[in-house]
């Protein structure tokens, strides 16, 4: 009896946590939704999927089409138009209604895999609940229930395959369908397959090609799937809209958190190609290297991190709801012991800074700023850049594992990062 009190008192305890957890939750999710009504939030691009998908219905040209207000075209792939069909089947109040709480249910799991993925198997129960009730705050959280965006279903898609257990069948499957509908997951595909390569001399097939193969199979069937339904718009996209970057929007906004974006608007210019495309070379060798290094140590945490702030750098168009991937970099940053670091990092997506400067889409007002202004609105590249060069110094002085110590494949449980150096 006595060996069970122990395991009575955390069983206890954690069911307490959990309780605290979901009340606190609860509370900071229903202020956020008042928050919102308050504010009237337009859900411009929740009314745009639904437009996609009664095009589809309607057999309409999908990529003539334009919607809401603003006359906003389609953008992502045709297949994602078939999956926003159903978005039709309601009534536009019920339709942002369900889009919400689909949204703040997603903020949950998508924190519960960050969690996962930083922290392994060390999670006390209920701390996801904790981290959604402050990171619903943040302002790329915001924005995405703002607009009624899909970036956490992409992110859950992409992490769930990333924290799954080598061996599992599906895993992979969540990069192939979400690159189907937005194309800048790839890039996460690409990092399992140079991984896996690498792996291949010394073990042969392995768990990254696996994850590979599976992802582009399904990311193969969802298109191949999309061009039997759709073909003249699957033959348009591919042929045409996929090069080009201007129907997403003014490169030079200040929502747009790319290297791009920053270019423009430091060289007022609403085509700074000619410095971006070298830098961002650079970059996306330079973050895939960090990236592949990382997961060939095991260290699948720090490789999807690197992974995706490359993503969102080097993209034409990263909006600033895209970087709900700051959720798992501020954990990452605790991890490793850099409080201070994830606490002024957390402050900065929490700053809504690069709202904070004139911006405008028929003054074009971006391309007219100051310095300080320049600052602001390139806030979160320059946080992305400083996270990877500081995963690419930590993965240096990493201590070398152990003669013969097998790395950790992809989801697996190897012990946390210790370093060579004393941390701050």
């Amino acid at each position: 009896m006595t060996v069970l009190v122990p395991v009575l008192a955390r069983v206890t305890a954690g069911r307490r946590s959990v309780l605290l957890g979901t009340v606190v939750c609860l509370l900071s999710f229903a202020g956020f939704w008042i928050a919102q009504r308050l504010a009237a939030v337009s859900m411009i691009d929740l009314m745009v999927y639904r437009a996609e998908g009664r095009t589809v219905l309607d057999g309409l040209d999908l990529y003539a089409m334009r919607a809401t207000y603003a006359g906003l075209p389609t953008t992502y792939p045709p297949f994602a138009a078939l999956l926003f069909t159903p978005l039709t089947l309601l009534p536009v109040p019920e339709m942002r209604t369900l889009a919400t709480a689909g949204n703040l249910l997603l903020l949950v799991a998508f924190t519960r895999l960050s969690l996962r993925l930083t922290f392994r198997d060390s999670v006390r129960p209920g701390a996801a609940l904790w981290v959604a009730a402050v990171a619903v705050w943040c302002e790329p959280v915001w924005t995405t229930l703002r607009y009624g965006q899909i970036n956490l279903l992409i992110g859950v898609a992409v992490l769930w395959d990333l924290t799954r257990r080598d061996g599992h069948r599906l895993a992979g499957l969540g990069i192939g369908l979400a690159a189907a509908v937005k194309l800048t997951p790839g890039l996460f595909a690409v990092m399992l397959l140079v991984t896996g390569l690498l792996r291949f001399r010394e073990a042969g097939w392995n768990p990254w090609l696996r994850r590979t193969a599976t992802a582009a199979g399904a990311f193969l069937a969802a298109t191949l799937v999309s061009a039997v339904i759709l073909p003249y718009d699957s033959r348009r996209f591919w042929t045409d809209i996929v090069f080009r970057a201007d129907r997403v929007g003014r490169v030079e906004g200040a929502a747009n958190q790319s290297l791009r974006g920053v270019f423009a608007r430091v060289l007022h210019t609403t085509e700074p190609s000619a410095w971006w495309l070298p830098v961002a070379a650079v970059v996306v060798v330079a973050g895939l290297t960090v990236a592949v290094r990382a997961a060939l140590r095991g260290r699948t945490a720090e490789a999807t991190v690197a992974c995706a702030a490359t993503a969102l750098l080097i993209s034409p168009v990263s909006w600033s709801h895209h970087w709900v991937w700051c959720v798992p970099m501020v954990l990452l940053l605790v991890a490793h012991g850099r409080t201070e670091w994830a606490v002024a990092t957390g402050m900065g997506f929490l700053s809504y800074a690069l709202w904070r400067v004139p911006h405008g889409a028929v003054e074009r007002l971006e391309l007219a700023q100051n310095r300080s202004q320049m600052t602001l609105t390139a806030l979160y590249p320059a946080m992305a850049l400083g996270l990877l060069a500081y995963l690419a110094a930590a993965g240096r002085t990493e201590r070398t594992p152990a003669p013969g110590a097998r790395a950790e494949e992809p989801g697996g449980t190897a012990e946390p990062v210790v370093y060579a150096v004393a941390k701050e």
